[in-house]
């Protein structure tokens, strides 16, 4: 709840004020400071939502990684538009980002997919992601089937997983304030690639 927000002392650039704030949930401790719920829509316009993990971001947006094969997977690349949110409650902050989900080069994804815990990298290649499965025996009986597979040298970046960058249209940041006044800015991308700030009534 603390100071607030003003239009005065906010950054022109939404990513560097996301930066920040991404920051102080870091520094505070708070329990996966990189959790965020993404929503999609699938072809009937039923919209899905569900946490993932930021693992990258820049100036062009912010990363996540999925099994190609995945539900959320599946509707992005059929209907690209995106919502993301970071709920850090216990800062009283919300930054919500509305854009378009597009793969990110295959480099980079393995890049990424290197520095995964070699478990992570067995998990990848093992679960049909969002498929119906009839026990967990099976999944179990899969890993142990790759880590066979893949117990000697590294494990190859599968052709099927890799990294979606959520390019934003919209991010709008959300202050809690007493009353519940809370302080609300949006940063809506301009055609030069500007960015428009208002302030919105709580």
């Amino acid at each position: 709840m603390e100071e607030g927000l003003s239009r005065g002392s906010l950054d022109p650039d939404p990513i560097r004020l996301f930066e920040h704030w991404y920051t102080a949930a870091i520094e505070t401790a708070l329990p996966e400071p990189n959790a965020m719920s993404l929503c999609t829509v699938d072809d009937e316009g039923q919209p899905y939502v569900r946490t993932v993990l930021l693992k990258l971001f820049d100036r062009e947006g912010f990363v996540f990684f999925t099994n190609f094969e995945s539900r959320k997977a599946r509707q992005i690349d059929r209907n690209p538009r995106v919502a993301a949110l970071f709920p850090w409650v216990a800062l009283a902050r919300q930054v919500q980002i509305t854009g378009r989900a597009e793969r990110i080069p295959t480099a980079e994804s393995l890049r990424y997919f290197a520095t995964r815990p070699r478990g992570s990298q067995i998990g990848a290649w093992s679960s049909p992601q969002s498929q119906v499965i009839s026990s967990r025996s099976l999944l179990e009986a899969k890993v142990a089937e790759m880590k066979q597979r893949f117990a000697q040298g590294e494990i190859p970046l599968p052709d099927f997983w890799g990294g979606y960058r959520i390019v934003p249209s919209k991010i709008e940041f959300w202050q809690g304030r007493e009353s519940r006044l809370h302080d609300r800015f949006l940063y809506t991308r301009e055609g030069d690639g500007s960015w428009r700030i208002e302030r919105l009534a709580p």
